[in-house]
């Protein structure tokens, strides 16, 4: 399988290229959107702020090719800051729009929890993950 991994000038691609080259895949980094639209996969990695990882999708001319090759139904993963980015919006520094490939908005992890006991930000663990309301 080729994957293709998205450089928008936000990321550490050499790790990600080694990764899927480990298992197997023919990996190709780009920042061309002509090469975004002939993916057989798409990977968005990325390391940083929401607006500036935004900017450089639209500086580049991504945003588009992206949003037709998910509604195409081609695999989309998002990585960090690129899993962010498929989501409506952030409120990171500011209210900033997302690719809206997922519904919602990613939010600033509060200083307490639900039982009110500080939690350590940056926030780096696994955790569950709830629908709103649920």
């Amino acid at each position: 399988m080729k994957v293709t991994v998205i450089d928008y000038g936000l990321s550490n691609l050499l790790s990600v290229q080694h990764a899927f080259a480990h298992f197997g895949a023919e990996v190709q980094v780009t920042s061309s959107p002509a090469d975004v639209l002939a993916a057989d996969a798409l990977v968005l990695p990325g390391v940083g702020a929401f607006k500036d990882g935004m900017a450089g999708l639209e500086r580049l001319g991504l945003i588009e090719p992206i949003l037709q090759k998910a509604a195409a139904g081609t695999p989309l993963l998002g990585i960090c800051l690129g899993m962010q980015m498929l989501f409506d919006e952030s409120d990171e520094f500011g209210l900033h729009k997302g690719l809206g490939l997922i519904p919602g908005r990613v939010e600033k992890i509060p200083a307490l929890d639900t039982d009110g006991d500080p939690q350590r930000v940056p926030h780096i663990s696994w955790n569950g993950m709830w629908p709103a309301g649920g």
